[in-house]
């Protein structure tokens, strides 16, 4: 058994056997199928005594067979990777050498040359289906030896979700990986029609079948989805829930694949799949975004980004780049994540003409110094202090960092001439309970009064001023500081999963759809609007948690409820009671109707505003505040005090 298994490993250690080995093989099997053929019809007496003729004819036969195989090439294969395909080639080949063969024959009868004719015209034909029975016989038993030989008891036993719908491909992917990584044990379709069928060789479970006792009987260690199926297996809660219970991994689509096979780049059955991790089963529905009208607003274009360093910033600017600005102008104050940015610039867009800055926003000077010489014509501006328990201890940082951090940018933006202004908010700045949804607020306030000012001064002109557009939306996943890191980090210390409170929900969408949906509505907006994404549905985080704790696979990790912190809402919102929405170009994106302000009065306030945080006063700091957004609540705060004084009401 170990000499045999030595061989096979020798012989499938090589690339692929040189093609004339093949083609003498194929020849051998016409040979013998000839020679067969003929002891079938006239026995071994008559087949002895015309031996010498018998050989000679099946040679010519063997050598006919070559022209054939020249035709469709079918020496060109790797035995162990036969497809149907394959085989099909060698019907019409062999049909080709029949043809050739019965044409020989006949020609040799009308010579009378007896010694090249001991066949007659159906022992041709017969020996010709046997020859083709032979060759796949020898193809299939190659791949038989090659699939015992190399089968891996550690490959993992897999269903497949999706069956018609790209799963065929995905399974002959897998079967023909080696080494082995998946045994393929069934389909898992939505298909009532085929449901018990076999495809494969294996069989078609149906989404109504009890998938717990499926797991358990044929002892099922992962589930791949096809592409084409993902977005309905992410709204499949249920059949995640008994899948992750009994412990079965999840496998899809690379990220850096799924695009591809949108544009038929690569097909649907030679993917790359990879372990999901929490964040790609989470609810959501796929956003399209028209990325080539954006890039060609985008192309040839001075951008600046603020916040360029952070999760939104970032991707803001790898999208930018890949849209061949003219140059691009990228400020944060984290000297090592901007450092990181300096280097990604340089590794991946070497083309696009790029400055690094360090400095904070709210340094009037380093930004006046920094947009007369670069001049932008379009500015993002994402960066801001966005942690809601550090702003609530620190007031005045939020004021001078978010507020004043923003007119700053603003009021440069309308000096130099840039053509747009697009402000990242947030959903927290919708009936905000706590400084940091407020500090957002008032900063949509002050670049909307801003935009009104701006339009109505140019209009009888006509002539261009600066368009501000703002953009709000949720959570985003995996970004900096944000719930899941912070969980797979408690996971792997072995807990506890702290979680605020057990009913608190909220809004997640991912970081590149995000960014696709700001440059879309930053683009397209016409200035004044604040433009609110749909997040799709809430995640209560509660059983994020608990999703997280089962895909690590780690036991007796426990969730603690530490309550909820300063700040803190149970659930976050787009839109205000007062607030209604139009829609837009994109399905995902809408225009809040909000309360337009008087841009001398909010100017006023924030420069106040912005002087009593210079004193660090925090009470006084969030009175003002309050005064500015009445709507603003203080939620499991100290600032709560300050709801129940006249002037803030």
């Amino acid at each position: 058994m170990d000499f045999i298994k030595r061989i096979t490993n020798w012989y499938f250690s090589k690339k692929m056997l040189p093609y004339w080995v093949i083609l003498l093989a194929d020849a051998a099997i016409v040979f013998g199928s000839a020679v067969f053929t003929y002891w079938i019809f006239n026995h071994s007496e008559i087949t002895y005594e015309n031996h010498v003729s018998v050989f000679l004819t099946s040679a010519l036969f063997a050598l006919l067979s070559w022209i054939g195989a020249s035709c469709f090439r079918t020496y060109h294969g790797v035995l162990r990777y036969s497809s149907f395909v394959d085989l099909l080639r060698l019907v019409y080949a062999n049909t080709v050498s029949m043809v050739l063969a019965l044409g020989v024959t006949l020609f040799f009868w009308w010579l009378k040359v007896d010694i090249l004719s001991a066949f007659t015209l159906t022992q041709i034909v017969v020996a010709f289906v046997f020859a083709t029975m032979g060759m796949w016989a020898m193809r299939i038993l190659v791949k038989i030896i090659f699939d015992v030989a190399n089968s891996d008891s550690k490959a993992e036993r897999a269903l497949i979700y999706g069956a018609l719908t790209g799963g065929i491909g995905l399974a002959k992917n897998i079967r023909t990986s080696y080494p082995d990584r998946f045994e393929l044990r069934g389909f898992i379709s939505h298909e009532k029609r085929i449901k018990n069928m076999k495809l494969l060789g294996v069989k078609v479970y149906n989404l109504e079948d009890d998938f717990a006792e499926i797991i358990k009987k044929e002892r099922i260690q992962a589930v791949l989805v096809t592409p084409k199926r993902e977005n309905e297996f992410r709204n499949n809660q249920k059949l995640q829930d008994i899948l992750i219970t009994g412990g079965c991994k999840i496998y899809m689509v690379h990220d850096a694949e799924r695009a591809s096979i949108k544009d038929g780049s690569i097909s649907e059955d030679n993917v790359q799949l990879k372990e999901v991790s929490v964040e790609d089963l989470l609810p959501r529905q796929e956003i399209r975004v028209d990325m080539k009208s954006v890039s060609e607003q985008l192309a040839g274009k001075r951008v600046l980004i603020t916040g360029s360093a952070g999760s939104i910033g970032s991707e803001i600017v790898r999208q930018v780049a890949a849209s061949n600005p003219a140059s691009l102008m990228l400020i944060d104050q984290a000297e090592t994540p901007q450092h990181d940015i300096r280097l990604m610039m340089a590794r991946d867009f070497p083309d696009v003409p790029c400055e690094t800055v360090v400095a904070s926003i709210d340094r009037r000077t380093r930004m006046e110094h920094v947009f007369s010489s670069f001049r932008p014509d379009i500015v993002f501006h994402a960066a801001a202090y966005k942690h809601v328990p550090m702003m609530e201890d620190n007031p005045s940082e939020a004021v001078l960092n978010n507020i004043n951090g923003t007119k700053i940018i603003a009021d440069l933006s309308v000096k130099y001439g840039a053509k747009k202004f697009v402000m990242i908010s947030t959903d927290k700045a919708v009936n905000p309970t706590n400084v940091m949804g407020c500090s957002k607020r008032i900063c949509e306030i002050y670049v909307q009064s801003l935009d009104r000012k701006l339009k109505m001064e140019a209009l009888p002109k006509r002539k261009e001023y600066t368009q501000f557009v703002t953009t709000r939306f949720g959570n985003v996943l995996g970004s900096n500081g944000s719930v899941i890191p912070l969980f797979r980090e408690q996971i792997k210390r072995g807990g506890p999963v702290t979680v605020t409170d057990e009913r608190i929900v909220r809004f997640f969408m991912l970081i590149p759809e995000a960014c696709k949906l700001v440059l879309e509505a930053g683009t397209k907006g016409n200035g004044g609007e604040i433009f609110v994404f749909d997040m799709g549905k809430p995640v209560k985080i509660a059983d994020l948690a608990k999703r997280m704790i089962a895909l690590s696979g780690a036991k007796n990790v426990e969730i603690k409820y530490t309550g909820l912190r300063d700040g803190e809402k149970l659930y976050e919102e787009v839109l205000n009671e007062l607030e209604g929405t139009k829609p837009t170009f994109h399905e995902k994106i809408r225009i809040a109707q909000v309360r337009e302000y008087d841009y001398d009065e909010v100017n006023k306030a924030i420069e106040d505003l912005v002087e009593t945080a210079k004193l660090y006063d925090n009470m006084e700091t969030v009175r003002k505040m309050k005064q500015i957004v009445p709507e603003y609540k203080s939620n499991n705060s100290i600032y709560e005090q300050l709801d129940n004084e006249p002037e803030a009401k």
